[in-house]
Order: structure tokens, then C-alpha cells, then sequence
């Protein structure tokens, strides 16, 4: 079910999106003239792109409904890809070790692609660490590749965002419509 409201959610996105160029192409030519060229577009777009927010808001509460977030499968998502993402990280300490920066980019390059190709085309695991650690090349980095592809490397301030993102502006929001949140949600979603 979350599929098929994802993809009218991203349609109808891309319906509201499409309809300011309209507005815009009026106000361009009348320059808010109060001409009556633009009375046409108004009738039409502004009631048909708060009724598509409205629906496409709707859909996103059902969709969102009873989300379940399982911490151990992003961690597994996250720790597959997190070798691709660490590589210039690895390449610094390398190069900081002494390396030779072009010989140790075209390496991890090439180890980068053929690993791709295991995860793309034969559907195992990411094995880029693995090739890492086997090659000489990369030998200053072998005994802290581990500590190298910590995820809370690669996040900068996205926690301290959020928590002031949360504190700021939508926990105000929150206890202001306090009374609104525990009304039961009418409109249905059908398909």
C-alpha cells in the first residue's frame, strides 16, 4: 500500500511544483496591474494547489502511520555503503602515512569499482574493506580501518541539527496546537 500513496504523493508533488510558473508568467506580464488577465489562473491554481497539499498531507500521516523504525537494518543499510563513502577518509590517512596520493587513488578507484561490481551484478556483500586490507598499498591504514568507518564519522552536526531543529521551531508548533492533535483524522484514503 505505501508504494502506490508514495508515488501519487511525488505526482502531485510535482503537480504543486508546476503551478507558481504560472503565476509567475502572469505577474511578468501585468506586473500586478490588477488586469483581468490574471483572474482565469487564480480561480484555477490557487484552489487546486491547497486541495493537492491538502492531499498529498493526507497521505503522508497514512503513510507514516504505525512507521516501525528497526534501528539493526539501517545500521546493516548504512555499514554497506559506508566503505564506498570512507574512501578519501582512508586515502588521507595514507597519504598522511607517506602514500604516494595518485598511486593510492587510481588503487582505491579500481578496488572501489570492482567491489560495486560484487554488490551490483553478483548481490553479495561489499567486500571494498576487505580488498583495502589485503593490498600493501593501503598497509598504514590496515590495523585502523575499523575505527576508519565509524558512522559517527560521517554525520558532522546532523544530531545537534536536529535536536535544535526539534527544540526550535517544531516543539513550539507542537504545544501551540496541542488541542489539535488528538482530534481523529476523518478524511480516508482509499487504493
Amino acid at each position: 500500500r505505501n508504494p502506490m500513496r508514495s508515488e501519487r504523493c511525488c505526482s502531485l508533488s510535482r503537480y504543486i511544483m508546476s503551478l507558481p510558473p504560472s503565476a509567475a508568467n502572469t505577474h511578468a506580464n501585468q506586473w500586478f496591474e490588477r488586469t483581468l488577465d490574471d483572474s482565469a489562473i487564480r480561480r484555477i491554481i490557487l484552489p487546486e494547489g491547497f486541495l493537492a497539499v491538502d492531499v498529498v498531507l493526507n497521505l503522508l500521516m497514512n503513510i507514516a502511520d504505525g512507521m516501525v523504525v528497526w534501528p539493526n537494518v539501517v545500521h546493516k543499510h548504512v555499514m554497506e555503503e559506508l566503505p564506498f563513502m570512507a574512501t578519501e577518509v582512508i586515502l588521507m590517512e595514507c597519504v598522511k602515512a607517506g602514500g604516494d596520493r595518485q598511486e593510492l587513488h587510481e588503487a582505491i578507484r579500481v578496488h572501489s569499482m570492482d567491489a560495486g561490481k560484487v554488490v551490483k551484478g553478483e548481490g553479495k556483500s561489499n567486500d571494498l574493506l576487505e580488498r583495502i586490507a589485503k593490498d600493501p598499498l593501503f598497509k598504514a591504514v590496515h590495523s585502523m580501518l575499523d575505527t576508519l568507518v565509524d558512522p559517527k564519522l560521517f554525520i558532522g552536526r546532523a544530531k545537534e541539527q536536529t535536536d535544535e531543529f526539534l527544540a526550535e521551531e517544531i516543539d513550539p508548533v507542537l504545544q501551540k496546537e496541542e488541542g489539535l492533535l488528538g482530534k481523529e483524522v476523518v478524511d480516508g484514503v482509499n487504493v
